[in-house]
């Protein structure tokens, strides 16, 4: 793929990153499928950490990193949202 193209490109790369303990409080099994999806796309690189030291964010609801910067939502569904959101 050429420079231009990359910096041109409508697929932003997302480097998402997760606390394992958030997950395991947060996302239900429903909602497992639909992040498994997301997560299968190219353009995603899914990590999951074992504590990311945010211990009161992480109690109060789900969050992820991504590329950098903390997103946070009242449940995992809009979690989703909002990363879908920063994908396109």
């Amino acid at each position: 793929m050429s420079l231009l193209a990359k910096i041109f490109s409508k697929n932003k790369k997302l480097q998402v990153d997760f606390c394992e303990r958030n997950l395991d409080r947060f996302l239900t099994a429903e909602q497992y499928p639909m992040y498994e999806a997301f997560f299968k796309q190219k353009n995603i690189v899914y990590k999951e950490y074992k504590c990311q030291s945010k211990c009161e964010q992480c109690e109060q609801s789900p969050y992820a990193i991504v590329n950098g910067e903390f997103i946070q939502a009242d449940d995992s569904t809009a979690l989703l949202r909002k990363l879908k959101q920063l994908q396109s």
